[in-house]
């Protein structure tokens, strides 16, 4: 696409030779942020305990929640969710990706397909050794009675994150209110080593679920709505157990937060019971440091003032190129039109292993 390609520091073909880089610059091959344009088939694996792996090939994956956009004709819709694939050399792989929608993947509500499909959470539910993605959507309500559940789940393969998602069963004795649930949280809450997942529900409650999941979407036990937690829900970091006694964790806020934010909420302890026990206040901490920047550019010879580049954490505390450090994922855009995906490996914190553009989900 012209808009994402002009504006990204490599052009989209026949660019002339590069200079040889600076100390501290990327090489020219890791700024092509629409190199390996061309989408590959996403490798089968059997299966593994890497977070994040849909594949099962035992390399992290990337979610993406914001994918530019037309630069006419978007009429505001949802472009959808982004899946970059990992590899064992470049640490993400652009050209191995795929593009959820609600079209094509989501579940219906009756016979309505939801207009918002937005990642939420991922881990293994069903313990088949592929990561699973959590979704929220808008089903139809009239505003009478309880709501529909909202979240769906979309299952990992060999193949990746495919076919077509199917609703959290969430039962009514694990519901309390007429509030959406949300805000939804893996971890092993009750330290059986099974994933669980946490809800919100009304009034500071919080429904349980124990796992693992059935592929369509029950879990294997949920008792009553757990109190005193809420609204936003969110999980301890970088450990989700974050007393180290063996259960998973919880921590509630007054309003979602954003990753990579200093913030203050309270914690949850998990317990044989699952997640209930008050740990007073928790704290969320920022980078010790200012996040690194995708290089983004704008277009050679175009004299017009260029809109301001905002930089957002994507990926924190998360190993993308398997050295068991932390790497940093960030995204630098200018509106809804361009953008630039950089992964920042612990190893070389200034230089970016890799970068792409979401503008590749564009062109598939």
């Amino acid at each position: 696409m012209a808009t994402g390609c002009v504006l990204l520091l490599a052009a989209c073909a026949g660019p002339p030779a590069a200079p040889a880089p600076k100390n501290g610059d990327a090489p020219p091959t890791a700024l092509s942020g629409l190199a390996g344009a061309e989408p590959r088939a996403v490798p089968h694996g059997t299966g593994s305990r890497t977070p994040d792996d849909f594949n099962g090939d035992g390399h992290r994956d990337l979610v993406l929640d914001h994918l530019v956009k037309p630069a006419a004709g978007s009429h505001g819709e949802d472009a959808g969710i982004g899946i970059v694939y990992g590899s064992a050399t470049r640490g993400l792989d652009p050209s191995v990706r795929q593009l959820l929608s609600a079209h094509a993947n989501a579940a219906k509500s009756g016979d309505t397909l939801p207009s918002a499909f937005d990642a939420e959470a991922s881990c293994d539910l069903d313990r088949d050794g592929f990561t699973d993605l959590i979704v929220g959507t808008d089903p139809p309500y009239n505003g009478i009675g309880r709501p529909p559940v909202p979240l769906q789940i979309l299952f990992g393969s060999p193949a990746g994150l495919t076919g077509k998602a199917v609703t959290l069963r969430i039962p009514d004795r694990a519901r309390f209110g007429n509030a959406w649930p949300g805000h939804p949280v893996c971890g092993d809450f009750d330290g059986d080593g099974k994933p669980d997942l946490a809800v919100t529900a009304s009034a500071g409650r919080i429904s349980f679920l124990r796992g693992p999941f059935t592929r369509d979407g029950r879990p294997h036990a949920a008792g009553g709505t757990v109190p005193g937690a809420g609204p936003a829900l969110s999980a301890p970091e970088p450990r989700t157990d974050a007393n180290g006694d063996g259960y998973d964790d919880l921590v509630y806020t007054a309003a979602p937060r954003e990753p990579g934010t200093a913030g203050t909420g309270t914690l949850l302890l998990g317990s044989p019971d699952g997640p209930g026990r008050p740990g007073g206040t928790y704290r969320f901490r920022a980078p010790a440091t200012a996040l690194p920047a995708a290089p983004l550019r704008k277009a050679a010879g175009n004299s017009a003032p260029a809109a301001r580049a905002e930089t957002t954490l994507l990926q924190r505390y998360a190993d993308f190129d398997g050295d068991k450090k932390p790497d940093t994922v960030v995204r630098t855009h200018r509106g809804e039109s361009a953008d630039l995906i950089a992964l920042y490996p612990a190893a070389t914190p200034d230089r970016p292993l890799s970068t792409f553009t979401s503008a590749l989900f564009l062109t598939d």
